[in-house]
């Protein structure tokens, strides 16, 4: 997730719910079904087997209805084409065995880097900061309807102690020992906890005899250094993205990773999406036709969007330890709050919108297509509205060429404006966008569903099949950062019918996998597969050339 988020907010859907609940029960499919054996057009799949393919996708919206109202087609008919075609809905994803198990075992979690993403991660762990505690009740004394407090209580206990931080800034570890103790806490979790330990080091927090794992949550030039430290002491990790700052440092954290066996989840909880499991199998089933062209974007304005972060008013040279925090970075300067509080706009620190935005998207259309390292990269930008000083750019386009798939993925960016774009997907056959709200839309040239849309079963100016995570209640979005990462769904999705924060999911999986065995979903391999296609593209802009990948030296070239 991306570290200049406030706080969580249900997103805007700019699409209507479908007209008409799909049938609760299927039926037999039409006596008549001659017409199902005709081929859909020249070369293309017989009809039913299109219908067996649409079948095996659940939980979409009805398919084509406003098409059979207009052919006029009587309600019987109607229902029983819309049954043929596989439509179902067999209501919101449920919780699994593993989701709803209770924890007897205790894992003991150190937070390093407790900025504005790692108190996120912390609170959805089950401790929040009493401030923002008070924030929620008065957002609900403001708003009844706000509802992110119950959310949040709502949440499982997950049994984690809170053991120890680590920050460079006094005023944020202060504020993670507020939280290690706060008796409120989802679940009905009632223990009484001791207060987390502040250590100065990170080396001293992993040497802690009670510490079982680590989120890191730092800037990203010291993912690498951490988490192959933390892995030779046996300490499962949580990192969040981009993985590492430069490519360099990708191979070394891998290999420590896999050599130690600890559990690794890198933090793309975009993973723990309904929408993007949808999206998957839509894709799996064929029902796109061969995909040639991805494209996915970062659009956001305002200056917070823009990494244009507070700066604490407590912040100096006596309260951050500023040599420490430029230890791991190959540039030294004198120090500079604009560069501890805003560190994402310099290349000494991340890699600007290619580690931090890009690699979100990039994760989700990997989860989706599994897509891989690219076989080359382009990418070009630049400084055009945000001239402070920094020398990342704030408009910025990227390549990313699949020529064994027969597909070009296209990343572009700007923080200057928030029109939403959103990830599209298109195929020979049907169009996908994707985010929280799922829909796929026939092309006017699909080989496979030429028939159909010949006959009005399916038409261009309408979708065909769509899917919405869950229901939509108040809108609790309040910036254009904010409204990006809803419409992406990154921070909430369903389970059970509830509204659930995608963090606490995503922790929640590495920490099922820790007590009870299991890959995470963003383990390693994913992590290597995100770092180097952002860094390629981040070689390409500061290059400006084309850059490629050598799977043989593992480098690029």
């Amino acid at each position: 997730m991306s570290d200049d988020m406030r706080s969580g907010g249900e997103g805007k859907s700019n699409e209507p719910p479908p007209a008409e609940p799909p049938a609760e029960a299927p039926v037999e499919p039409p006596a008549d079904a001659s017409s199902a054996d005709k081929p859909s057009g020249s070369g293309g799949m017989r009809r039913r087997d299109v219908l067996k393919a649409l079948a095996t996708v659940p939980v979409f919206g009805a398919l084509g209805y406003t098409a059979l109202r207009r052919r006029g087609l009587d309600a019987d008919e109607r229902q029983r084409l819309l049954e043929a075609l596989g439509v179902e809905d067999e209501g919101a994803a449920l919780l699994s065995e593993l989701e709803t198990r209770t924890h007897p075992d205790t894992i003991r979690v150190g937070i390093i880097g407790y900025g504005l993403e790692g108190e996120s991660l912390v609170r959805s762990l089950g401790f929040a900061h009493p401030d923002w505690l008070e924030e929620r009740r008065q957002a609900k004394l403001e708003d009844p309807r706000d509802s992110q407090l119950e959310e949040w209580l709502d949440q499982e206990n997950l049994n984690v102690e809170l053991t120890a931080v680590c920050d460079l800034f006094g005023v944020r570890a202060e504020r993670a020992i507020a939280a290690s103790t706060q008796p409120l806490r989802p679940g009905g979790d009632t223990r009484e906890l001791k207060p987390a330990k502040r250590y100065r080091h990170y080396e001293d927090l992993l040497a802690a005899p009670d510490v079982d794992a680590v989120i890191i949550a730092t800037p990203d030039h010291w993912h690498s250094r951490i988490t192959v430290a933390a892995a030779e002491m046996g300490k499962h990790v949580y990192c969040e993205k981009c993985m590492t700052r430069t490519e360099d440092e990708v191979w070394p954290m891998a290999d420590a990773v896999r050599s130690s066996g600890i559990v690794f989840q890198l933090g793309h909880q975009n993973r723990q999406m309904e929408s993007h499991e949808k999206a998957r199998q839509v894709v799996e089933r064929g029902l796109l036709g061969p995909v040639t062209l991805v494209e996915t974007t970062t659009n956001r304005n305002d200056p917070w969007g823009a990494w244009v972060w507070d700066i604490h008013e407590e912040g100096s040279p006596d309260t951050i330890d500023w040599d420490l925090f430029q230890e791991a970075a190959a540039n030294k300067v004198p120090f500079s709050l604009e560069r501890f509080f805003r560190w994402r706009c310099w290349y000494d620190y991340g890699t600007g919108l290619s580690g931090d935005l890009l690699s979100h998207e990039y994760d989700a259309v990997n989860q989706i297509l599994d897509l891989g390292i690219p076989h080359s990269a382009t990418a070009s930008g630049g400084i055009y509205f945000f001239k402070d000083g920094r020398d990342v750019p704030d408009v910025w386009q990227a390549v990313l060429e699949y020529p064994d798939r027969d597909l070009t993925l296209v990343y572009s960016a700007t923080l200057a404006n928030g029109y939403e774009r959103g990830i599209r997907m298109m195929g020979h056959d049907a169009t996908m966008d994707v985010g929280e709200r799922l829909k796929v839309t026939p092309d006017a040239a699909s080989t496979r569903y030429a028939e159909m849309l010949e006959e009005g079963l399916l038409g261009t100016d309408r979708p065909m099949l769509t899917y919405q995570s869950g229901f939509k209640g108040v809108d609790a979005v309040t910036t254009a950062t904010e409204e990006y990462f809803a419409s992406r769904g990154l921070l909430f999705t369903y389970r059970g019918g509830k509204r659930v924060s995608t963090y606490y999911l995503h922790l929640r999986e590495w920490l099922n996998c820790i007590r009870y065995g299991g890959t995470p979903s963003c383990n390693i391999d994913r992590g290597i597969e995100e770092a180097i296609a952002c860094h390629m593209a981040t070689k390409s802009y500061l290059e400006g050339r084309r850059v490629y990948w050598d799977p043989a030296q593992r480098r690029i070239v």
